[in-house]
């Protein structure tokens, strides 16, 4: 029974950080941290993006939760610290992925719900610049992007 209390709390990290992400995206990578994230909206050469190390930087509090729990049998931590690498997985998924297919592993799934995401991806990379953007958030979007399909 315990177990259902940890994936509980997996879930609830999961959705947690897409509130996170949010909170991020507006106030700190449209913020101080624009240099880094300048590079996603304003596309140069190669793969590779400043704005990848987000990844990484995103990356440290789940593999911290994740080891630092594990040493010290502290499961709760462990949970909450693998809810933050599925959101990772997720969040990569869908934004590098599906929304801008830097891989093309899943070109083909569309559905409602995707096209609803792409779209207001879109017009938050419509702004190109740190000030004046819109639709911070990625896996909770304004329903009104799923009227237009």
């Amino acid at each position: 029974m315990i177990w259902l209390l940890y994936i509980l709390i997996g879930i609830s990290a999961v959705f947690l950080m897409e509130f996170v992400a949010w909170f991020s995206h507006k106030y700190i990578m449209h913020g101080w941290g624009w240099r880094l994230h300048k590079d996603h909206h304003q596309k140069g050469e190669g793969f590779f993006e400043k704005n990848d190390l987000f990844f990484v930087i995103f990356a440290i509090p789940s593999w911290l939760s994740i080891m630092l729990g594990w040493m010290n049998y502290n499961w709760y931590v462990v949970s909450f610290g693998f809810g933050i690498a599925v959101y990772g997985i997720i969040y990569f998924l869908a934004h590098d992925v599906l929304v801008h297919r830097r891989f093309k592993w899943l070109d083909g799934y569309d559905n409602r719900y995707f096209k609803a995401i792409r779209m207001a991806h879109k017009v938050h990379h419509k702004n190109r610049f740190k000030e004046g953007g819109s639709c911070f958030g990625f896996l909770i979007i304004p329903r009104k992007f799923f009227k237009q399909h």
